[in-house]
């Protein structure tokens, strides 16, 4: 057995371990929504999506029936997430419009924020993350849906000013440096290292992302030909 798979089987016994150690905690524990939510959580992240939400589907019973909202607000963060995961984007939004969970506002903004990003209604997006950005001002994730959905807008002096938040405390996320060269194209201003450290810090992520290069170099031709004939 190479390393490679020795790795593997051991990360699959863990994996096997705290599925058992949450669903004893279940088992011991039927009134605490955490227990459910990591688990449906876990399991998605498995991609083990109709154990999860027919867990999720099951603890929403349970804890609705007993009144506890604070629990109802976390299970349906957690199916919204599952439905976001498998492309359910109108049944995710339904369950993020639900909460009102202070402590969970600003996550169930951000993930409205990235699921019209997913319908491509980026103006709806734009909405929901500065909402969200309101609520946590520098957190990277939310800068980083604002900065996709507005360079999807074509707002790319704003998306720069994201992206430049993010960048200051966290160099090393390659879709942030990635995103910020293609604006940086756009806008004449030296680009190339920053794909060049997207490309370092995820080779995958830079290949499958490198198409956008391309189109961005060829709308940019395309707008400079005419001056170019003048």
């Amino acid at each position: 057995m190479t390393e490679q798979q020795t790795n593997r089987e051991e990360q699959k016994k863990q994996t096997e371990r705290l599925v058992h150690k949450l669903i004893t905690a279940i088992d011991e524990y039927p009134d605490k929504a955490n227990n459910y939510y990591d688990l449906g959580s876990l399991l998605t992240r498995l991609q083990d999506y109709a154990q999860a939400e027919e867990l999720f589907m099951k603890a929403l019973g349970i804890l609705e029936a007993k009144g506890d909202q604070e629990a109802q607000n976390l299970l349906n963060y957690g199916l919204g997430n599952l439905y976001y995961e498998v492309g359910k984007v109108d049944q995710a939004i339904k369950l993020y419009n639900k909460i009102d969970d202070k402590k969970l506002k600003a996550d169930s903004y951000l993930m409205l924020a990235q699921s019209y990003s997913k319908k491509k209604q980026y103006k709806q997006a734009v909405a929901y993350g500065l909402t969200a950005h309101e609520l946590r001002p520098e957190d990277p994730e939310i800068d980083q849906a604002l900065g996709d959905a507005l360079l999807a807008l074509g707002e790319f002096k704003q998306a720069a000013s994201y992206y430049d938040a993010i960048l200051k405390h966290h160099p090393g996320r390659a879709d942030t440096q990635f995103n910020r060269g293609l604006v940086a194209m756009v806008l004449g201003e030296p680009y190339k290292d920053y794909l060049n450290q997207a490309r370092q810090l995820d080779l995958d992520y830079y290949t499958k992302s490198e198409k956008r290069i391309a189109e961005i170099e060829k709308t940019l031709q395309a707008t400079q030909k005419p001056q170019n004939d003048k």
